[in-house]
């Protein structure tokens, strides 16, 4: 336990990366499988995960986030893509997915079929956008926790103009949004961030025992 809290204290928002260092393909794909097997609500995963490490994209990215960076300097950038609206489809390919991994057939998930669809099919599409936006934040913070006991820094972000990003991506196209997006790699040496005591509220004003 005393492990995970000193890692997680170890850990900060990156603000400058040290472009010379790069995470092995080993430990991308370790952090790639921890976004994978995160959990998600029915684990429907109304989401993508794209890891981007070509240059020219990464510059144009860069543009469209203010000019931060952590956009280009880092190791990767992972873009965590929502998808703003869905229909049945959705929940029937889960279904398929389900019966082929587990071996149970169609009429066994029924019930679970039609809970799913009578939950989510009818709320509105600002609804839909924001739950399963929802779902990409549960990624991102598992994403960041498994990277900072791997002593990997990262920077999660916000500040970059969706529309933008959703175009250079073509995300729009495959029906998807950008949500949020981390930058992942190693700290450089003279980001004075590093060195800032982290600021929380204490257990006691933010914990209640009932």
């Amino acid at each position: 336990m005393n492990s995970i809290v000193d890692k997680l204290n170890w850990r900060y928002a990156t603000k400058k990366f040290d472009s010379s260092k790069k995470i092995s393909k080993e430990d991308l794909e370790t952090l790639l499988e921890a976004a994978r097997l995160t959990a998600s609500s029915y684990g429907l995963q109304p989401y993508e995960i794209y890891v981007i490490e070509d240059t020219d994209v990464r510059k144009n990215l860069r543009k469209a986030s203010y000019d931060q960076p952590q956009i280009t300097d880092a190791s990767y950038l992972i873009v965590l893509a929502n998808k703003p609206t869905f229909n049945e489809t959705m929940i029937d390919d889960y279904i398929a997915n389900i019966m082929a991994i587990r071996g149970v057939s169609k009429d066994d998930l029924e019930g679970f079929s039609q809970t799913m669809k009578s939950t989510l099919l009818d709320l509105p599409d600002a609804h839909k956008n924001t739950w399963t936006s929802n779902q990409a934040y549960i990624v991102l913070g598992n994403l960041m926790t498994i990277a900072a006991e791997m002593e990997i820094d990262t920077c999660p972000m916000e500040g970059f103009d969706k529309a933008q990003y959703n175009e250079i991506l073509g995300l729009t196209d495959k029906g998807l949004n950008a949500a949020v997006v981390l930058a992942v790699g190693y700290r450089s040496a003279d980001d004075t961030t590093q060195h800032y005591p982290k600021v929380r509220y204490s257990k006691e004003q933010i914990i209640t025992h009932i």
